[in-house]
This record gives C-alpha cells, structure tokens and sequence, in this order.
C-alpha cells in the first residue's frame, strides 16, 4: 500500500514538473516572439484587380500596387514586393524585418505572416476602393 502511495506522488510531482516547465517555455516563446517584432504600418486598398499600399512607417517603399488574380498571394517586405524563396538579407535598421502575404479576396484581404508579426493570419472585409492599415500587432487605427 506505501508503495503505491509513493508511487502516486512522483506521478503528481513528475506531472507538476511537466506543466510549470510547459508554462515556462511558452512564456519564453512570447518573449521571444514579441522581441522580434519591429514596428511598421501600412495602409491597404482593395483596388479593381489587386491592391494597393502605402507604407507609414518601418518601409524602404512609400507607395506599392499590383494586380492580384485568383488565389495568388503576393509577398510583402520592408523592401517592396518580395519572393518567399529569396529573403531579403540587408539589415538596414532603420527598417522593420517582416514579411507577409497578401491575397485578395471575395469580400477582402487575408495576410499571412512568414516573419516579423505578432500575427499569424489576418484577414478582413474590405470593399473595393477602402482602406484599412495594419501594423506588426494586427489592425490599427487610420492615424
């Protein structure tokens, strides 16, 4: 019986151990993540056949349009239009690091972030013609 009761206490110890190290580490991750985030904010309109950007803060670009058709996602950088395949390398710190997808939709536009987000996907309704800024958190207010 002593046994038994031994052995459901390093069970419970062993499980404790487990998730405060759990807890632990996803606090670290968040740390980490949050801490790669530079800040940027870009303005996006739906256009007729694709969208366009403008850049307020973080971007080596101003103004950035391109046509987008069907599920076609375009990627974006601090430098402009990018290629998933080929990363920017300059480290200008006067610059955000990030990098998304941007694809058209239906109703709107959905991101997908590959660097540099506190995001993972962002998508919203946007009707052709309005706009609507995102930064590194997420959506952000038109000022």
């Amino acid at each position: 019986m002593k046994t038994k009761l031994s052995f459901n206490k390093t069970i419970l110890k062993l499980l404790t151990a487990i998730v405060f190290l759990t807890i632990n580490f996803g606090l670290i991750a968040q740390e980490k993540k949050s801490n790669d985030l530079s800040g940027f904010k870009i303005v996006i309109k739906k256009t007729e056949n694709g969208v366009a950007m403008k850049c307020l803060k973080g971007c080596a670009w101003t103004h950035l349009s391109f046509n987008l058709h069907g599920d076609y996602a375009q990627p974006v950088d601090q430098n402009g239009m990018a290629e998933l395949d080929k990363v920017s390398s300059n480290k200008d710190t006067n610059l955000a690091h990030f990098l998304f997808t941007i694809a058209k939709t239906d109703n709107g536009i959905k991101l997908k972030d590959i660097k540099g987000t506190a995001w993972t996907r962002l998508s919203f309704s946007l009707n052709k013609y309005q706009e609507q800024a995102i930064d590194q958190n997420g959506m952000a207010d038109m000022k």
